[in-house]
């Protein structure tokens, strides 16, 4: 019988290789990322790596909250380490007219590394799937599977089958 460790090394070894094959895979997008990123440098944007990506936290452009291109986190935010209601959750407050309970929030931080795990997998396809399934709202697979892996740690493949 085989030591669960020694397997469990190995599967790590090699899931080492294919998560910087999907780095690769995404560049192009998290280069347009880094650039964007860039230009809120000057305007007092700050700089991080983690979370599986480069953040730019206090990013001075957008709408509020974080967006993910490729492995970059633009943050308009101070931090990603703040609860914030899933997209399910703030859909059902909208049509019931209630408010959304804290078993509804999910870590941002979370949340929004799903994604780049989802870049990391389909690369250059991600931004075109994502606007298929309907952008940054409740139906979107890519949401759903965001705000599942920040509840469960688990399952951030938007199309049924995990992926490892």
């Amino acid at each position: 019988m085989r030591d669960r460790g020694v397997t469990a090394a190995v599967a790590s070894h090699w899931l080492g290789r294919w998560h910087w094959l999907g780095k690769l895979w995404a560049a192009p997008v998290t280069l347009a990322g880094l650039l964007l990123g860039l230009l809120g440098v000057p305007l007092g944007s700050r700089v991080r790596i983690e979370h599986n990506a480069i953040v730019f936290h206090r990013y001075p452009f957008g709408p509020g909250g974080a967006m993910v291109l490729g492995n970059v986190i633009l943050n308009t935010l101070p931090g990603l380490d703040v609860r914030v209601p899933t997209y399910a959750a703030r859909a059902r407050a909208r049509r019931e007219g209630g408010r959304v309970a804290a078993a509804d929030h999910v870590l941002l931080a979370d949340h929004e590394r799903a994604h780049t795990y989802q870049y990391e997998a389909l690369g250059v396809l991600f931004l075109p799937l994502y606007l298929l399934g309907g952008g940054p709202v409740a139906g979107n697979p890519f949401e759903r599977a965001a705000d599942r892996y920040a509840r469960t740690a688990a399952g951030w493949w938007p199309f049924g089958g995990a992926v490892v």
